[in-house]
């Protein structure tokens, strides 16, 4: 996809009701300091506009970049990290929660792993929750550059393996040093926003939403 335009332009919090877009969306989720804001930033080729941070837990809105005009990245907040109140994770939880349930234009939902580790405790339960509330996440493993060459498969089966990831899950390795992998997502986002519904509400396979619980 050739990135005409960008623009942040809308932002949700905890008490804010979720808006009943008109364009596709694709949703990031990811632990806290995973690289999602570079991530997308290196997607939408922009160096600052979605905030990055060395602190983690920054990301406490869900955020909706509209690219071209055509579609939305939504960048989801991050969870795992150790220093929020449980009373402010069981609030972002809700409202990812809630986007995932009431949102009618979600198209897929990228779950970030950080590529050197294997999958936390974290990571598992929100790839089952993801699954549980209809979807089927595409995983995008990050922080390739810190890996060697050789070592990208056995790391790319390492996440699939600590996740137990459904057959046919598309596992995308991305740096955000190099841009390697930005191309490949692209092609799936793109891929993805030329699949239609097969019928009302019910979305190809590839997208995840078929709304079944696991």
């Amino acid at each position: 996809m050739i990135i005409k335009s960008v623009e942040l332009e809308i932002v949700c919090g905890v008490t804010s009701k979720l808006p009943d877009t008109d364009k596709p969306e694709m949703a990031f989720a990811g632990k806290s300091n995973v690289g999602k804001s570079s991530l997308i930033n290196g997607l939408m080729n922009r160096k600052s506009l979605a905030r990055t941070s060395s602190q983690p837990g920054k990301t406490q809105t869900i955020n909706y970049y509209n690219i071209n005009k055509s579609m939305y990245l939504v960048d989801l907040p991050g969870y795992g990290y150790a220093k929020v109140s449980p009373k402010e994770k069981e609030k972002w939880g809700k409202m990812v929660e809630n986007y995932l349930h009431t949102s009618k234009q979600l198209k897929a939902v990228f779950l970030l792993i950080d590529i050197r580790h294997e999958p936390s405790a974290n990571d598992k339960q929100m790839y089952e929750w993801v699954v549980y509330q209809g979807y089927n996440p595409i995983i995008i493993a990050t922080k390739l550059d810190k890996i060697k060459r050789s070592q990208i498969q056995k790391h790319v089966k390492m996440i699939k393996t600590g996740l137990n990831v459904k057959p046919d899950t598309p596992i995308l390795p991305y740096s955000a040093l190099t841009k390697q992998g930005r191309e490949e997502i692209w092609n799936l986002i793109d891929e993805l926003l030329d699949s239609s519904p097969t019928e009302e509400g019910t979305q190809p396979s590839l997208q995840g939403g078929t709304n079944e619980k696991a």
